[in-house]
């Protein structure tokens, strides 16, 4: 699977994961969100993917749902921390859909 953006292909897993986490960009990320079902991005979507990435960034790994709803209830409040809530931005949640749309690694056991 094959993305183009500005005339450059970024490869992608047959499942839509980004192959080369360093050609990860808001423009593929846009891109993936269209093929994932979420439609154009939103500020919310953003901090969400935003707080995905640094989590990552610090901690070489992705946050798993638990502890992300814990993360988001610090900074945002309980009403945009909820899982029901990520589940409103991204229909297949925070780990398959989210973590795609923000250029991170597949987590283990998850297509």
């Amino acid at each position: 699977m094959q993305a183009e953006i500005d005339g450059i292909i970024i490869q992608l897993s047959e499942a839509g994961w980004v192959e080369n986490l360093d050609e990860w960009s808001e423009a593929l990320a846009e891109i993936i969100a269209i093929t994932e079902n979420v439609g154009e991005l939103t500020e919310e979507h953003w901090d969400i993917i935003t707080e995905a990435r640094d989590y990552f960034h610090d901690n070489g790994t992705v946050c798993e749902p638990r502890a992300f709803t814990k993360l988001m209830k610090k900074k945002y409040g309980k009403d945009r921390s909820s899982q029901k809530y990520i589940y409103s931005l991204f229909p297949t949640g925070l780990v398959k859909c989210a973590n795609k749309i923000a250029g991170l690694p597949r987590p283990k056991g998850c297509s």
